[in-house]
């Protein structure tokens, strides 16, 4: 049964990877996977030959150190397979609608012009002083609303200031190492270090600290490499900039709501996904609030949405993104309940591979496959203690690793859409900067540990 499963997901991942040449969604093959690796464990679970409990996984291996056979008749391990299976959907569950939260305050936040608010931020005559400003701003900018939203802002903003195509394709990949490197020193900046925050691996303080001089290491390097570049030589071509006090109120707003959200975790211990929704709230009340709606009681049967700026925004959240979660989760969580991850962690430690160097392939491999399936197998094969130096040295490398192909992460297929980046430019171009600020960080991290 194991062996047919991995052979799903695998056929699953080869799909996904391939998006950019097939055109198929990767949210399909990510569902599909999912459904038929649950659909298989419920209608053969005699096939099933170990079996993990979730509820009580890391206690059982730290007394046993291997998975228990899967005992049982018929309807005891159905029962079985159906309580994990809710287990791994109610904690699927946190991170999908943390994520649904996150990006409808952003929606938000655009329609009130929140980020045009800031293009005035980016006056440079000169090439690469825009670069050193816009990567900046995309990299504390990602630590808060994600690096994907972030890597989406800046091209929004770089080209009302940018008109020659050939630099625009240069600032785009360089913002996706900025994004990339900055939603990993965060919880709340990249899926995977939200998974490891509320999966309870990292905490925020420990993670900032020890993640941040390496993050910024990633990207400063192939910025100081950029400096001799030709394509940074010289003074732009057109600037234009338009400075408008319009949305700043909302911009500050919506910041400072995101930022609460690991406070509230930090004092009150509220949930993240909680924290989220209640930061969402809070700015969704007060949008209401500022376009007063009124409506005549004739209109009460009426659609309203339209007039509504919280259901506009929510209008625009990507569904496909969330379900693509859903399914690469879930997966991994059937791959997991069955002993395959663990077992595959104890053959890598088997093996005599350092943990460290394992963590740095991992960042590496996740250049060619999602880190969100990499990131949910990793917490399966280890059973470290919170805020171990492992799982922060895995929240970097599985942040920034991806930038080292345009496929590897989501900003880099966002900025690969928007600008027309061909796979090759950018392997030629952007990989092996991306490659050698990586490298940089993982040696700094390797450093301290």
């Amino acid at each position: 049964m194991t062996l047919i499963i991995l052979f799903v997901f695998i056929v699953g991942y080869v799909l996904i990877s391939t998006e950019h040449w097939h055109r198929i969604d990767k949210m399909i093959p990510a569902i599909l996977m999912m459904v038929l690796s649950w659909g298989l464990i419920f209608a053969f679970p005699n096939m099933v030959v170990q079996w993990l409990d979730p509820s009580s996984a890391e206690l059982l291996l730290s007394k046993l150190g291997f998975v228990p056979d899967f005992v049982g008749n018929t309807a005891e391990k159905t029962e079985l397979i159906n309580t994990a299976l809710q287990h791994h959907l109610s904690k699927t569950a946190e991170i999908v609608v943390f994520l649904i939260g996150a990006m409808t305050l952003v929606e938000l936040i655009d329609h009130f012009k929140g980020f045009d608010a800031v293009q005035v931020l980016f006056k440079a005559k000169k090439k690469w002083n825009l670069l050193v400003l816009l990567c900046t701003f995309a990299f504390f900018l990602s630590a808060v609303i994600d690096n994907l939203t972030a890597t989406l802002v800046m091209i929004a903003i770089y080209r009302k200031i940018i008109d020659a195509p050939e630099d625009r394709l240069w600032y785009a990949g360089f913002i996706v190492l900025a994004a990339n490197a900055g939603g990993s020193w965060s919880p709340i900046g990249d899926v995977t270090t939200t998974m490891l925050w509320i999966g309870h691996k990292v905490s925020t303080t420990p993670l900032i600290l020890s993640t941040f001089i390496p993050s910024l290491l990633c990207i400063v390097t192939p910025l100081l490499i950029a400096r001799y570049l030709p394509a940074f030589k010289g003074n732009l071509s057109r600037s234009i900039y338009i400075e408008s006090k319009e949305g700043r109120t909302e911009l500050l707003l919506g910041l400072a709501l995101f930022l609460m959200v690991p406070l509230l975790k930090s004092v009150f211990h509220l949930p993240p996904y909680m924290g989220m929704l209640f930061a969402l709230c809070l700015f969704a009340l007060y949008a209401e609030i500022k376009t007063k709606r009124n409506f005549k009681m004739s209109e009460v049967e009426s659609d309203l949405s339209p007039q509504s700026p919280t259901m506009k925004s929510l209008q625009k959240v990507e569904l496909p993104t969330i379900l693509f979660f859903l399914g690469i989760l879930l997966t991994v969580a059937a791959l997991e309940s069955l002993g395959f991850i663990f077992n595959l962690g104890q053959s890598v430690q088997d093996a005599g591979i350092p943990t460290q160097l394992f963590m740095g392939i991992l960042g590496v491999a996740s250049a060619v496959i999602d880190n969100v399936p990499l990131v949910a197998g990793a917490m399966g094969m280890f059973s470290y203690p919170m805020d171990h130096e492992t799982w922060h040295l895995l929240a970097y490398t599985a942040g920034t690793g991806g930038s080292i192909l345009i496929i590897g992460s989501a900003a880099g297929v966002v900025a690969m859409g928007l600008e027309k980046i061909s796979f090759g430019w950018y392997l030629k171009h952007i990989a092996p900067l991306a490659f050698i600020g990586y490298v940089i960080g993982y040696i700094f991290m390797l450093g301290f540990m």
